[in-house]
């Protein structure tokens, strides 16, 4: 062999040495390494499993939120004691509100189980243009006055005085004050506001610190919650435009659970509605529930008992009427809310389209109240105390108290066309007005006043007593399909030209 040759064969060798050594550096060692850390975590594993005792759990469960504070019962020692007794151990996860990250979240299964507002739930869930990952199992409050628009008195002094080019809502956006001034928008005639009325705001600090920026008499409508607007108030020159207690069924809590968890741990979702429930009911008494609020959120006793009086937790009971599981007319079915909630989105451009195309069940799982419902479950025992809150029923007026009425504003409805010359509801008007009375179902402290309108041709007097009759068949019409008599009343106006009615709401004065 010649040196050539011989040289070749030594470098084929070397190459051939090299992959060899490389490919035992490479894979042989690592595989062999990590083979005996497998077995030496195994034997580990094994120690610690023979020198342990039993989990105290069976089941480990996430559940999203925020600072809210009708949330306290399910941040409380009690909830977490009550669901270790049924050996679910509890994690929350705080997002800051950030409902994109909540909803995937429990898409993702991060998360099983999440509060949410039904209107936040509905709007997340449009944007991503399908239906929610979770379904509502159970109602946890209702805010009922802790949010307001708060304006100058001599700028806005009612809803009506909302209708202008120039008017502007300062706010948290994706917040119950936004769902605030949406029902608004959706309820009453404001056509002149701009198509993008709200100006953003981080939190109620940044809208109360707007607002002490802001110049005298603006016609900037300051939406937040307490104990920012008693802070606003404080101003002599500041007032109360409308609040969230004058209406029902619109800002409420909701817990919902991830489907695939839901169809799989129907059980663990029980316990926990039921562990909720429990703990509620022990906080049931303002007085208990305000001081739960103090070592929740580090607020003095005034601002707890505020929040006290503007959140209304939602007990047992009413969620058995909420889900229709009690035959209860006076109480709004969670199915109504969901559309009620759907038409205010789409109404005031939150939304494009319903994410339960027109199905409310699509969005809700009842079947963990129906167990408890059938079983006879009652957090306190059967002799316990809970019961149902319902909207008392307004008082009646004289007629000087129906003169003396304070008109909040004009009811945003399609025109209620009579044939010229009559007073006849036409079908299409019945229609509008079958609509209507399911509206003011969640308007249920105000009064309802009813304007008749005539054309200015011909007789005027003639034309008076028939607008006068246009609105007692409205009235009629109206009490005929559920609305109270008392308060509701057809008042004469003078003709105006049309040949419609109109409807405002009102209260007595202060």
């Amino acid at each position: 062999m010649n040196k050539g040759k011989l040289l070749a064969v030594c470098v084929i060798w070397l190459i051939i040495f090299g992959v060899g050594a490389a490919t035992w550096r490479l894979l042989i060692t690592p595989m062999r390494q990590a083979e005996q850390e497998a077995e030496a975590k195994q034997q580990q594993k094994t120690i610690i499993e023979g020198s342990s005792s039993d989990s105290p759990y069976d089941h480990e469960l996430t559940i999203a939120l925020d600072s809210f504070s009708g949330y306290a019962v399910l941040r409380s020692d009690l909830f977490r004691q009550l669901l270790r007794r049924e050996k679910i151990k509890l994690v929350l996860i705080d997002d800051k509100a950030n409902y994109q990250n909540r909803l995937q979240s429990l898409d993702t299964g991060e998360v099983q189980m999440a509060a949410f507002t039904i209107d936040a739930l509905i709007k997340t869930s449009a944007l991503s243009g399908e239906l929610p990952p979770a379904t509502i199992v159970a109602l946890i409050d209702e805010t009922r006055g802790a949010d307001a628009m708060v304006a100058y008195k001599t700028a806005i002094k009612n809803v009506d005085d909302l209708n202008h080019e120039d008017t502007s809502f300062v706010l948290t956006p994706d917040s119950p004050s936004e769902t605030l001034a949406r029902v608004v928008m959706s309820t009453f005639q404001l056509d002149q506001i701009p198509a993008d009325p709200f100006v953003a705001a981080a939190d109620a600090e940044d809208v109360f610190n707007q607002w002490k920026r802001s110049k005298k008499n603006s016609r900037q409508v300051f939406v937040l919650w307490e104990p920012y607007v008693s802070k606003i108030l404080a101003n002599d020159s500041m007032h109360v435009v409308i609040d969230s207690s004058r209406f029902t069924g619109y800002i409420v809590d909701c817990l919902v659970a991830e489907r695939d968890f839901l169809v799989k741990n129907p059980d663990v979702v029980q316990q926990v509605v039921e562990c909720y429930f429990r703990a509620l009911y022990e906080y049931r008494d303002p007085k208990s529930m305000a001081g739960l609020l103090q070592s929740d959120s580090e607020i003095d006793a005034a601002v707890s008992e505020k929040l006290v009086q503007g959140i209304d937790w939602k007990n047992t009971q009413e969620n058995f009427a909420h889900f229709g599981l009690r035959n209860d007319p006076r109480t709004q079915h969670l199915a109504d809310m969901i559309e009620n909630i759907t038409k205010v989105l789409l109404s005031s451009g939150a939304i494009d389209a319903d994410p339960a195309a027109g199905s409310p069940n699509r969005l809700y799982y009842d079947k963990p109240l129906q167990a408890l419902f059938a079983s006879g479950f009652h957090p306190g025992g059967q002799s316990a105390d809970e019961v149902v809150d319902y909207d008392a029923p307004l008082p009646e007026l004289s007629d000087s108290q129906w003169e003396s009425l304070v008109e909040v504003g004009t009811i945003r409805m399609p025109t209620l066309v009579f044939p010229r010359g009559t007073d006849t509801v036409t079908e299409r008007s019945e229609r509008i007005l079958d609509e209507l009375v399911e509206q003011l179902k969640t308007w249920p402290q105000y009064y309802v006043i009813i304007r008749g309108n005539a054309s200015l041709r011909g007789d005027l007097e003639a034309n008076k007593k028939l607008a006068e009759r246009r609105a007692k068949a409205t009235e009629q019409y109206l009490i005929s399909h559920g609305v109270q008599e008392r308060r509701i009343r057809a008042l004469g106006s003078e003709p105006s030209g049309t040949t419609s009615v109109s409807l405002l709401l009102g209260q007595l004065p202060y």
